[in-house]
């Protein structure tokens, strides 16, 4: 398999999708890993199995709908392995192993399927003090845009995912990129006060324009370089509650294609009426109530180089 992820946009042609099986019922509450699954469990709200069943295949219905070659991981019993995203990421002809936290390690076995196809030389494992998980990855052509949580209490905090160190091991992995930092903003018990990953407050779309909540960045100067960056015209900015129900985590298929969510309404209508784009809505609401929407739960392998 010829790896090549340039964006997030170009033709979606080969794609991991998580999977829905066996996800072990409902964690307890100091076993939650974000604060929106942290939220559910203490409403009484996590999704069933069944649920997140049917909402995954219907999303997978869409992806065959535009002839996306969708693989699966192997099903571990008990263990929830709907968010791809968090496993591995691509960046041009390469994938790199994330360094997730240590609860979720059994995860990585379940993608043997998928690097039996790749050749040796394009696999990387990162050091082992070096963190990151494919949601603070953000793909734009030659920028690599890598969310990150800087501040000491890093360790304390289960939703730092993506650090220092690892900003500079990809740094040096790919010298023909310009990579930009973007810190975020943290909350381990409340998904309105922070973000999980990157994706969760930007997110580019088509060829020039972006979805960007303001309030994700712990520094205001990169909210105003995006803004500056796409262009206020070209940017639909995300409210917190829009956030909350992390309006930023659709998935292009294509330049002109967005898969999103049934309730994104105000995007949804944004995205078709002002500027042309074909939106596919699935419901993913279940889903959404532990910390991941349709990004979280796909890892694109190929995309075309449109």
């Amino acid at each position: 398999m010829n790896l090549n992820v340039k964006n997030e946009t170009s033709t979606l042609r080969t794609v991991v999708l998580g999977q829905p099986g066996s996800i072990g019922g409902v964690p307890a509450l100091e076993k939650t890993f974000d604060a929106k699954s942290y939220e559910s469990v203490l409403k009484g709200v996590y999704p069933a199995e069944e649920a997140i069943y049917k909402e995954m295949s219907l999303f997978e219905k869409v992806l065959l709908k535009y002839n996306v070659q969708v693989f699966r991981p192997w099903t571990l019993e008990n263990c929830n392995q709907v968010f791809a995203r968090d496993v591995a990421f691509v960046i041009d002809d390469k994938i790199i192993n994330s360094n997730i936290i240590p609860d979720r390690e059994d995860e990585k076995e379940a993608y043997e399927v998928i690097y039996d196809q790749i050749a040796y030389n394009k696999i990387f494992n990162l050091p082992e003090k070096a963190h990151v998980e494919g949601g603070d990855v953000v793909l734009f052509n030659d920028i690599v845009f890598v969310g990150l949580y800087t501040k000491p209490d890093y360790p304390q905090l289960k939703t730092a995912r993506t650090n220092t160190y690892a900003f500079h091991f990809l740094k040096e992995l790919f010298p023909h990129k310009t990579f930009i930092p973007l810190e975020l903003k943290k909350h381990d018990t409340d998904p309105r006060k922070g973000v999980l990953h990157l994706d969760c407050a930007f997110m580019p779309v088509g060829k020039d324009k972006a979805l960007i909540y303001k309030d994700g960045f712990a520094h205001v100067r990169d909210y105003h370089m995006l803004m500056d960056m796409f262009g206020r015209e070209n940017v639909f900015e995300i409210t917190r509650e829009e956030m909350y129900f992390m309006t930023t985590n659709i998935l292009s298929i294509s330049p002109n294609v967005i898969v999103s969510e049934t309730h994104f309404t105000r995007l949804n209508d944004h995205l078709e009426t002002r500027w042309g784009f074909i939106v596919e809505r699935v419901p993913y609401f279940e889903i959404s109530k532990m910390g991941g929407l349709l990004r979280c739960s796909t890892l694109p392998l190929i995309r075309s180089d449109d």
